[in-house]
């Protein structure tokens, strides 16, 4: 029994320092957002983590919104309520399926591509380098991706819930709902705050894949290995921590 107690309590301090490390790194990367970051580095990591993704996520939310309304259409069709899916379909897409799918996308794509990166830097001493130089790392190298992240994942979430309503639009006229009812359930259901709500949520994604991909980057162990592990950490922890802001902002938000 005793065992067991040592093994939890052995796992739940490891979580608390790994997010106070979070929290920490965020803090330390707001203090030193005051100095203003080279527009030219965020430039390049808005290109290199925004718009670099905005193919993978036109399909994710394409397919997902025609799956969508392919498994509701014909349960309204059943009880003639045919002229509601546009904005089911659309408020679906903007307050939920949007900005998690597209978080969860991120945090796979640019996740990994950040921790990835730093990790590589930190393993070939690169980033000792930079403090040599007395150059800090946190407003070098993290700012210009927090601020990148942060800027995209609301674009891109605009993107991707135009792409999902587009989806449910397409499956929609196959069961025989006209163009001028779909577009009208939406302009009578579906309200800004709908998409805004959306928008609020992409803000804090960003920012958790732009400050676990930053963290585990640069704290990565030597070698090959320490790499890969804290790259596959970095997902992992930004998914698991997007769900459970996504919980937290949605009863915010949304009650």
């Amino acid at each position: 029994m005793m065992f067991i107690l040592e093994k939890i309590g052995a796992i739940v301090l490891k979580a608390l320092e790994t997010w106070g490390g979070f929290v920490i790194l965020f803090l330390q990367t707001l203090r030193q957002c005051k100095r203003a970051p080279r527009f030219s580095h965020v430039l390049e990591q808005m290109a290199h983590l925004g718009v670099d993704t905005l193919p993978i996520v036109a399909l994710t939310l394409l397919f997902t919104g025609m799956v969508l309304t392919l498994q509701t259409v014909a349960e309204f069709l059943k009880f003639g309520a045919q002229s509601t899916v546009g904005g089911v379909v659309t408020i679906a897409v903007g307050r939920e399926l949007g900005p998690v799918l597209v978080g969860v996308v991120a945090a796979g794509r640019v996740g990994a591509a950040i921790t990835a990166e730093l990790s590589t830097m930190k393993v070939t001493e690169q980033i000792d380098a930079l403090k040599v130089m007395a150059v800090n790392p946190v407003g070098y190298l993290v700012v210009p991706r927090l601020i990148a992240c942060m800027l995209m994942l609301p674009l891109l979430v605009v993107f991707g819930d135009i792409i999902g309503s587009f989806g449910g639009w397409i499956v929609a006229n196959y069961y025989g709902i006209s163009s001028f009812m779909y577009m009208q359930s939406i302009n009578t259901f579906v309200i800004i705050h709908d998409f805004t709500g959306g928008l609020i949520k992409a803000v804090v994604f960003g920012a958790i894949i732009a400050t676990i991909g930053c963290y585990y980057g640069m704290n990565a162990a030597n070698g090959a290995e320490g790499v890969g592990k804290a790259t596959t950490k970095s997902v992992v922890d930004a998914i698991i921590a997007i769900f459970f802001f996504n919980c937290f902002l949605s009863m915010l938000l949304y009650r």
